[in-house]
């Protein structure tokens, strides 16, 4: 279990003199902080070199990049646990915030104490994570496919799951989530190695978290920004808008 005086924190914080105040208590809480930055890019590039334990993640950021859209790649790639820090708390900003699935909130300005709680809380749920894990029993990927269908580890034997039958396959940080209509089936394994096994004929990416099923979308929203799967709204991702929409058209 990872002890809090060992945990490694990155600042990512718009605010430069809230960053170094934070910094600060962070390090006067016994916290080692591995960098701070102002852009989601910078970050990333450091996440890579130097994999923290915890970011601290500004919603509003310079650059590119949001803290939201950060943050998704965070998920996607590195797994990293984060915590928003924002002085927005309208609902909407909640709503895309969650699609990231952030460990923790921390609404700006904030105490001291705040701060130290959620740290607290959120190392307890990392190590409670890591102890649950479930044991590598040497399967290369825990799925296997044949033209119409997967056979998936579940509670040690391999499951048929019909292609037809699966709605949308969901990363969720360092497992894959299948869901079909009557079960979903959590593996230990990235989202890209489940969507090497989906034909692309019938399933697409649509955001760095899901891949979908064509055939089982029931609606789309209007400016195409998410889309419903068996009452379950599924986000699209800018650069997947235009594909998705072709996609549509041709089935």
């Amino acid at each position: 279990m990872m002890e809090d005086t060992t945990a490694k924190i990155l600042m990512v914080e718009d605010d430069m003199i809230i960053a170094a105040d934070i910094s600060m208590q962070l390090t006067k809480l016994g916290y080692t902080v591995t960098g701070i930055h102002t852009r989601g890019e910078d970050a990333l590039r450091t996440i890579e070199q130097n994999r923290p334990d915890i970011i601290l993640m500004d919603i509003v950021l310079s650059g590119k990049m949001n803290g939201i859209e950060t943050a998704e790649i965070v998920l996607e790639q590195f797994q990293v646990p984060v915590i928003f820090l924002t002085s927005n708390s309208d609902d909407a900003t909640f709503q895309q915030a969650i699609r990231a699935k952030p460990y923790a909130f921390i609404s700006k300005p904030f105490q001291r104490s705040d701060l130290e709680r959620t740290l607290s809380l959120v190392l307890q749920r990392i190590a409670v994570e890591q102890e649950a894990e479930p044991a590598d029993d040497g399967s290369e990927d825990h799925v296997s496919a044949m033209d119409d269908r997967l056979f998936i580890r579940h509670k040690n034997q391999l499951v048929k799951v019909l292609l037809v039958d699966i709605l949308y396959a969901e990363a969720d940080r360092n497992y894959c989530k299948i869901h079909t209509e009557k079960q979903t089936y959590l593996l230990s394994v990235p989202l890209r190695n489940i969507e090497a096994q989906l034909p692309a004929s019938i399933f697409i990416r649509v955001h760095r978290s899901y891949v979908v099923n064509l055939e089982k979308i029931d609606a789309i929203s209007e400016y195409h920004e998410y889309l419903t799967i068996h009452s379950h709204q599924v986000p699209i991702a800018r650069r997947s808008k235009e594909e998705v929409a072709k996609r549509l058209k041709m089935i």
